[in-house]
């Protein structure tokens, strides 16, 4: 047995100097392989938002103090004074810049009934009256219902509109992987619904909630009304609702419903966005915009639309304070007044005096909800692209898988026109719409660690920026 026993000592020596061959320290004269760069200061940005989820903690605050937060609200007010407090907290330099609001309100009742038999036998509809609609008269509106899966469905159908209420049954498509792009095109009835159905003659508009969970919480948003057609009452259905309309006029073609909703346009009142920074030390002129609303719609507390956001915003800036290095360039949070009710705050930014000293480099928004971390939409062409690709490495540690032409936001907009480079922070969407405008947009729906992880990312991507430049 003896001789084996030596080829085995041979064999196991061997493989231990193949080993300490190819080691880091043999490879490197003896030295540990040295990190890539900023791959340290990425670990301990990572690791400090993981160990304490700050952002998930910040939203909680937000969600529970200042919720619904619909522009020109009370709510909304307290949202401002509670962010501009909470930037002095972390030591930030902040301030307020002034923004002009539409004021619209929801009214008590909101009420659709189905009229059918003899002797109109009711059955109730879960609704949400659209932003911007005109409300019904007091005793509603009642007249037969007309199905329209589409435009061209309804101008095909226009000689039965006049007297009746359009009700749009436009699915959100389920077999499309991009939610925002099945979300695209079953919104656009919410927004246009009204008017097209309104110049064919219609009463009022129906429109399914765009999303695509069948269940009983109608998902609200703009109506935008053609200043050429006249307005008419608009809402949003349940998708259970509109499943039992469709199917119940099926039976009955001249079915007839009632709409009773009582919502106001109140004059326009002033609000203002929230501002924080990291001063440059190099090149504090030079800015890096970190960007999400603070105002919600009002049937829930906003906690993915936008509280996720302006949490995760706030948190990156805080990690990057943490991480004990200053950048080069200055790195801002700007919390956006007014995005869902026209996008006042990024215009009223762009155009502020302040600006006119100021460049900003990039832009990055997160409007898409607290979920996990896929990619980053970067726009300019694809010279950037590749130059922001040298640091994709940096991003996978937190989970970023892509980084891809693309990019934007409605509330960056604005200052993507003066020349900032748009960097669009994109989670996975795929649960976003089954929570977007509803009464299940709650703290409950937001994993906190997904949420962390998009303020690690967006601080990385932030700092590097500030750092390196484009």
């Amino acid at each position: 047995m003896r001789p084996r026993f030596d080829r085995l000592k041979t064999v196991s020596a061997a493989l231990a100097v193949l080993v300490s061959f190819l080691s880091p320290a043999c490879r490197n004269g003896g030295t540990a392989e040295k990190p890539r760069p900023y791959e340290e200061l990425a670990e301990r940005i990572r690791t400090a938002g993981l160990e304490s989820e700050g952002a998930f903690t910040l939203l909680g605050r937000l969600t529970t103090s200042a919720a619904p937060r619909l522009t020109g609200s009370p709510q909304a007010d307290k949202a401002v004074s509670l962010m501009r407090s909470e930037m002095e907290r972390l030591g930030l330099e902040s301030w307020l810049e002034p923004v002009t609001v539409q004021h619209w309100v929801r009214g008590e009742v909101e009420k659709a009934q189905i009229l059918s038999g003899p002797e109109n036998t009711e059955t109730a509809l879960s609704i949400s009256a659209l932003g911007w609609s005109v409300a019904t008269p007091a005793e509603g509106i009642s007249a037969e219902v007309i199905e329209a899966e589409s435009f061209e469905d309804l101008r095909a159908k226009s000689a039965k509109v006049p007297g009746r209420i359009v009700f749009f049954n436009h699915p959100m498509d389920r077999t499309s992987l991009d939610a925002f792009r099945s979300y695209g095109q079953a919104a656009q009835y919410r927004s246009r619904g009204a008017s097209e159905a309104a110049r064919a003659g219609a009463v009022a508009v129906l429109v399914r909630s765009a999303t695509q969970r069948i269940d009983d919480h109608p998902h609200t948003g703009m109506v935008a009304y053609d200043p050429q057609a006249p307005r008419v009452p608009a809402a949003a259905v349940s998708t259970s609702g509109a499943e039992i309309l469709s199917a119940a006029l099926k039976e009955n073609p001249r079915l007839k419903l009632r709409l009773t909703f009582s919502p106001q346009t109140l004059p326009d009142v002033p609000s203002a966005n929230v501002v924080g920074q990291i001063r440059g030390s190099g090149r504090p002129e030079e800015i890096v915009l970190l960007g999400a609303h603070l105002d919600s719609w009002d049937l829930a507390a906003g906690a993915h639309d936008d509280g996720a956001g302006c949490a995760q915003v706030m948190e990156a800036l805080r990690l990057i304070l943490e991480s004990g290095i200053r950048p080069k360039r200055t790195i801002r949070a700007v919390l956006f007044m007014n995005e869902e009710f026209g996008a006042s705050g990024g215009r009223d930014y762009a155009r502020n005096a302040r600006r006119k000293s100021e460049r900003h480099l990039a832009a990055m928004e997160s409007d898409r909800g607290g979920f996990l971390p896929l990619g980053f939409a970067v726009g300019g062409g694809p010279r950037i692209l590749e130059r922001m690709r040298r640091w994709e490495y940096l991003l996978a540690s937190a989970g970023i898988q892509w980084m891809r032409l693309g990019g934007g936001g409605a509330d960056i907009g604005p200052i993507v026109q003066t020349g900032a480079v748009p960097m669009g922070f994109v989670p996975d969407a795929q649960r976003y719409f089954d929570v977007h405008h509803s009464a299940l947009d709650v703290l409950e729906s937001v994993h906190p660690r997904e949420l962390e992880l998009g303020a690690v990312v967006l601080a990385i991507m932030a700092f590097i920026v500030a750092e390196e430049g484009i």
